[in-house]
């Protein structure tokens, strides 16, 4: 039974680490000095592309207000399909780790060495779709050129 116990405690305190309250970019930046070294939950949007160094990963996610660098082994990743650009929304995710005002190891960035990511929503492509009234002033526009290359043709003879 006491090993049931202690399980069931242990489940309990990591469950409750894994999904911990998100800090926000904005408090993270301007509490730097006080988050700094300690493990912290932070959620966005995975943005631009991921960049592999051997092991590790950078990748940047964005809560909207700012995006964060997060330094990640290259085994978390796999399950990002979508990064955030003008042709995607990228995956959301949440990431566990260290945050580092001035991480020594990257050359005094700002960033997060994650411990675990938990995608929490799948990104999508986007659709670019055309402006109706764009397109009609276009078609006017080149119809006007058109007449004005007619008539300096006319002209010319």
């Amino acid at each position: 039974m006491k090993k049931f116990i202690i399980l069931f405690s242990a489940f309990c305190i990591l469950r409750s680490v894994c999904y911990a309250q998100s800090i926000s970019s904005v408090e993270l930046i301007r509490q730097a000095k006080e988050y700094d070294g300690k493990t912290v939950s932070y959620a966005g949007e995975v943005i631009g592309d991921i960049m592999r160094r051997g092991e590790y990963c950078w990748l940047n996610t964005s809560d909207g207000a700012n995006a964060i660098g997060i330094w990640i082994g290259k085994d978390m990743v796999k399950d990002i399909i979508y990064t955030g650009s003008y042709k995607s929304i990228g995956d959301e995710v949440e990431v566990i780790g260290v945050f580092n005002r001035a991480c020594a190891e990257h050359g005094g960035d700002l960033d997060i060495h994650a411990q675990v990511l938990r995608k929490i929503n799948s990104g999508r492509p986007l659709q670019e779709k055309l402006n109706p009234a764009k397109k009609n002033q276009v078609i006017i526009l080149a119809g006007i050129l058109g007449l004005i290359w007619i008539l300096t043709l006319l002209a010319r003879k």
